[in-house]
């Protein structure tokens, strides 16, 4: 027992470590302050109604009507029954929002080094480097928390791969359903679709090994193994994927019926996102150096480049007071690269790019041959349209890769990879059985390539690039031509800053390792040396982006809309209704609205398919025809600097009769019928489903009929309804087939879409009761297989514990 403990309390140690730095990083959650996150703002405002619903009735809601005219919660935060991977899921992540992501990088970056049989003091090293990579500390900052949980987890993944094919199947087994299960919880699918590509790369590498080998037996033993480990990690999550999956095919990621675009052009068909789109975030080739020298590019689109800058002088000469100057000068222009928008560069570090150089002349075998693999197919899917060959290769022909946009994301994992190569590099050196010259040999090439290149762009940077960015010219247009020279002087000294700083943090590198070598350094203090030139060099570029600026109260965070006098005005009204904000503070905060109202509006990138296209063909175009249709009773608008609430008399209400269906051949007949069609009295609906539920094209109108809304909840609505005839009614509720059941008198009924995305039913005559609920049979179904699962994985771990035990005690 105490040789147990003695073994484990190196790594207890580290883990408080962990902890202690993570907290240290983001100290102001110790004040009970939170990260203020735009992207987090906009998921408060979209999840408040069914956040609300579960307060007040106890029960969780999977549909809200409070943002696009409804949809299902599914992507924002749905909670399921007997989800009890997700409660390991927050056990893990005790720490406050968000340390409590970066305890998680370095942890399960810390395990995936131990499997790859790395000393405990490295990979504490390599931890540090991998959980402050710019870019996992930038998407903190932003509000990217499901990426940033979903990547936190895919080094834990790869441990548990890693110890399977190491023969331990076991511990491996076990470890890779625990930890895929975890990463699915993140609820990030392509987060996870990237794992799974470096998965495919590592397994090759392995498939390679065990051919030349002849030990191809034990490899697909281990596939076997870890497939079953992959099934029960999809079980337990089998609600969310499931769900996810359902709405998907619905959604903008899914097939679109239509033809044509919104301007009449026709429209690029496909099963996934358009193209354009998927490619509009490409990583520009010379945007590489950037996970180099961090401001090769510039760095963000708006950098802090001070009083002593040529920027600042610039807008003196504009005739700008010193301290308007000073503050422009705090936002100035200086990214150059291809991305429309960038908040920081994708840093990995000087120190560990240098390492991971050397890596590649000192690490052997598979282990250097699918980390390489793996920086080297996400670097050059990152660059997208820059490099259409293997992008569009990809889009056509790898399943589900188009279901994914801004494709420069695919850095995680080279994110993953260098690092990881780059501590196995340190490892070398550590190793006796290497030759000394060998090791002196790989750390000259190293440091003449790395610091060769950093020379190169001191002395050439004017000659190699124009330093031109894609607004240029519009800053020229609004300032003249000399204010962009003082930009590209600006633009060249932070290139200059960052190189030489760059290099001397790799001649820093190359001469504490030239001393270990030499005996001069002790492994120990060769470990503390580049613990602290890590830190510095990623934690100083990390803090000029994200700091103890992004804090502020609790309060502002958990509350951050105030309502204005038109949602007061509006939220008197206690009906059934919709409202569109085209408020500057509407349009600068999408999900406001949805924070208070039921939106027509909202902020999210996985809205309905159908009511994407009918909010690019007629409602940002403000047609009054769709709007009425959709009940949009109140309009925010504004006036010399007045919000105010229009009220819209014309709404269609919550439900009418309609005389006429007008009955049309395809989805684009559908859509475009609806810009001039009097939806007060007629629908539109294509013929194929007209025939499937034998509509009429005409209906007898009772001038008394009449449609009434009793009771509404976001997963319920009651209506009586009383006619003298058969009538067609239509109800401006958004249709959504999987979950929505209509019930007549209590017995369950069919309706069917019209005017592209409304709910429709034939009610016979005479007075009813008609209901709508929201039971969804995907949620039943999946929470069924979660529940089996868990209790599966609960008896194997019993049944592998005990079986660990009894070997150790034999």
């Amino acid at each position: 027992m105490s040789f147990s403990i003695k073994r484990l309390l190196p790594h207890f140690l580290v883990l408080i470590g962990f902890v202690v730095l993570s907290l240290a990083y983001f100290s102001p959650v110790l004040q009970g302050k939170k990260i203020n996150q735009s992207d987090i703002m906009h998921y408060i405002g979209m999840a408040e109604q069914q956040k609300e619903f579960a307060k007040t009735t106890g029960e969780e809601t999977y549909w809200t009507n409070s943002a696009f005219g409804g949809m299902p919660t599914y992507q924002l935060g749905a909670k399921y029954p007997h989800n009890y991977i997700k409660k390991l899921d927050l056990a893990l992540r005790f720490l406050p929002r968000p340390a409590d992501y970066l305890f998680l990088y370095f942890l399960g970056f810390y395990m995936l080094l131990l499997a790859l049989k790395v000393d405990f003091k490295l990979a504490a090293l390599g931890a540090l480097a991998f959980g402050f990579s710019t870019y996992l500390i930038i998407i903190l900052g932003v509000g990217h928390n499901a990426k940033a949980h979903a990547i936190a987890y895919m080094p834990m993944v790869l441990a548990g791969i890693i110890l399977t094919f190491r023969r331990k199947y076991i511990l491996g087994f076990l470890l890779t359903a625990v930890a895929s299960g975890l990463q699915l919880v993140a609820n990030h699918p392509q987060m996870s679709y990237y794992l799974l590509l470096l998965i495919l790369v590592l397994g090759l590498a392995y498939l390679a090994e065990a051919y030349k080998k002849k030990i191809l037996p034990h490899f697909f033993k281990s596939v076997g193994v870890l497939t079953v480990a992959a099934i029960l990690a999809v079980g337990l999550n089998a609600t969310s994927l499931l769900a996810t999956q359902q709405y998907a095919k619905e959604s903008t990621r899914g097939p679109s019926p239509l033809t044509i675009n919104a301007d009449g052009s026709e429209k690029e068909v496909t099963s996934g996102l358009d193209r354009a789109y998927i490619t509009e975030y490409s990583y520009g080739i010379l945007e590489t150096f950037n996970l180099y020298i961090p401001k090769f590019m510039g760095g963000g689109n708006y950098e802090d480049v001070g009083k002593d800058s040529e920027t600042y002088e610039a807008y003196i000469r504009l005739g700008a007071s010193p301290i308007e100057a000073l503050e422009a000068s705090r936002n100035a222009p200086m990214y150059w690269g291809d991305q429309p928008i960038v908040e920081a560069p994708a840093y990995v570090g000087a120190v560990i790019i240098f390492l991971f150089v050397l890596g590649l002349f000192l690490v052997k075998g598979r282990v250097k041959w699918w980390l390489v693999g793996g920086t080297v197919l996400s670097l050059l899917l990152s660059y997208g349209k820059n490099f259409g060959l293997l992008t569009d290769l990809f889009i056509d022909y790898v399943p589900f890769y188009n279901k994914f946009r801004a494709v420069s994301s695919i850095q995680v994992i080279l994110e993953l990879c260098i690092p990881a190569l780059g501590i196995m590099a340190l490892s070398q050196v550590f190793k006796a059985g290497l030759e000394k010259e060998e090791k002196l040999r790989a750390l000259a090439f190293s440091v003449g390539i790395t610091a060769g290149l950093a020379v190169i762009f001191l002395v050439f940077k004017s000659a190699l690039f124009d330093f031109e960015g894609l607004r240029d010219k519009e800053y020229i247009s609004a300032y003249g031509p000399a204010f962009i020279e003082a930009i590209i002087e600006d633009r060249k000294a932070l290139m200059t800053s960052d190189t030489i700083r760059t290099l001397i943090l790799v001649l820093l590198s190359a001469g504490t390792i030239f001393m270990f070598l030499k005996q001069k350094l002790s492994e120990q203090l060769l470990a503390v040396v580049f613990a602290v030139l890590i830190l510095f060099d990623l934690v100083s570029v990390d803090r000029q982006y994200v700091n103890n600026d992004n804090f502020v109260s609790a309060l502002k965070v958990d509350k951050p809309y105030r309502a204005n006098n038109a949602d007061k005005e509006i939220l008197k009204d206690k009906g059934h209704y919709r409202v569109m904000d085209l408020s500057t503070e509407g349009q600068r905060m999408p999900a406001k609205a949805a924070y208070f109202h039921n939106s027509l509006l909202g902020y999210s990138a996985v809205k309905l398919g159908r009511v994407n296209e009918l909010l690019d063909f007629y409602v940002y175009k403000n047609n009054m025809n769709v709007l009425n249709m959709l009940n949009t009773k109140y309009i925010i608008a504004e006036e010399q600097n007045t919000i105010f609430p229009y009220t819209n008399s014309d709404a269609n209400g919550n439900a009418w009769f309609v005389s006429n269906l007008k009955k049309v051949d395809n989805a684009n007949e559908e859509l475009l019928a609806l810009e001039n069609l009097n939806t007060k009295t007629t629908a539109v609906i294509q013929k194929t489903m007209a025939s499937d539920f034998n509509l009429k094209s005409n209906y007898a109108l009772d001038s008394t009929a009449t449609i009434e809304l009793k009771e509404f909840q976001p997963n319920y609505l009651k209506y009586n309804t009383s006619n003298s005839n058969d009538g067609l009614a239509v109800f401006s509720e958004i249709y959504y087939k999987e979950g929505w059941n209509a019930y007549l008198d209590g017995a369950l009924v069919p309706h069917f879409r019209v005017n592209y995305v409304l709910r429709a039913l034939t009610l016979p005559k005479g007075e009813h009761t008609l209901e709508f609920k929201f039971e969804p049979q995907v949620v039943k179904t999946g929470s069924y297989i979660a529940l089996s699962s868990s209790i599966i994985l609960v008896v194997l771990l019993l049944v592998g514990l005990y079986f660990k035990f009894n070997n150790k005690t034999n």
